[in-house]
Order: C-alpha cells, then sequence, then structure tokens
C-alpha cells in the first residue's frame, strides 16, 4: 500500500530531503541499503521505526534527509494530521553528522512544509528523552514549546501562527 501523503521533495541551503518510497523503506527495513549512498552512522537506532511508518495503511509524510549525496539522517510525521489538525513529528541524524545544525534545518523544512497543508494547525514531537539536550534545542530554537514532562520525557507543540 502506497503512503497517504506524497510529500516532495524539500531543499534547503545544505540538505536535501527525499519522500522515503515504499520500496526504500522495505529495502532499510530489510538491512538493504544498496540503493542509497549512506553516511557512517545511518541508519541509526530509530530508522527502523520511521521506515515502518511508511509501511502503514495511514502512513505519514516521511524523508530521508541527505547531505552531498549520502544520506545522514531521516524525519517525518507518525501519520495524518488527527481531526484537531495535529501532527506528530520525528527525526534523527547519523552520529557523525550531529552538531552542525542539520536537524534544526531539516525539521523547519518539514514544519514550514506541514504549516503549509491546511489541515495542519499543530505539530507535536512527543516522548523526547529529557537528557537529549540536543534534540530538545533544536525543538526549542524553532519555536516549539513543552506540553508535558515526566522524569524521563519532554513533549512539546508548535502551533501555526495565524495569518
Amino acid at each position: 500500500m502506497e503512503p497517504a501523503v506524497s510529500p516532495p521533495r524539500l531543499e534547503t541551503e545544505r540538505l536535501v530531503l527525499e519522500p522515503v518510497s515504499l520500496e526504500i523503506a522495505r529495502a532499510v527495513a530489510g538491512g538493504d541499503l544498496s540503493a542509497l549512498a549512506v553516511a557512517e552512522g545511518w541508519p541509526h537506532e530509530d530508522t527502523l521505526d520511521a521506515m515502518s511508518i511508511v509501511t502503514q495503511p495511514d502512513a505519514g509524510a516521511v524523508w530521508l534527509i541527505a547531505r552531498g549525496g549520502r544520506v545522514i539522517g531521516d524525519c517525518g510525521t507518525s501519520g495524518s494530521p488527527d481531526p484537531s489538525g495535529a501532527v506528530e513529528i520525528g527525526y534523527g541524524l547519523a552520529t557523525t553528522a550531529r552538531g552542525h545544525g542539520y536537524a534544526t534545518e531539516a525539521v523547519r523544512a518539514v514544519c514550514e512544509w506541514l504549516f503549509a497543508q491546511p489541515e495542519v494547525t499543530r505539530i507535536t514531537a512527543v516522548d523526547v528523552l529529557a537528557g537529549n539536550r540536543a534534540s530538545r534545542r533544536v525543538l526549542e530554537r524553532l519555536g516549539f514549546y513543552v506540553i508535558g514532562e515526566t522524569d524521563h520525557h519532554v513533549s512539546y507543540a508548535l502551533t501555526r501562527r495565524a495569518t
């Protein structure tokens, strides 16, 4: 089954976000990276979760993050927006690509695309590990605010600005 959302290719100053096809998702989930040029450290620990999203009936929009023609990470939504217009995002980079602002750049592009969709009014990032300061800084830099917190996790949201 093809994803419900057909996201476009997104380009930023330094990155290309390429939509993940069902074929690529299945290959990566099966450990076959032969169709991709990948950076050291990708796939990362959460990549299989991202690839499994693409294979779901209510698939979200998932992209591979590439720099210089090599996949350095992945990002996307965990499904379609709920009836209130909220959609959850997730992202991750290869260890070697962290600390260069790539996550902020990629998540900004995804958020801009999501907010261009009329049904999306709120973007959430839930269950971010409380100790993952780098990931939390990405969200805070982009204007996300805390909506929930436990000893181990923090959840964030970003609401579409009125135009």
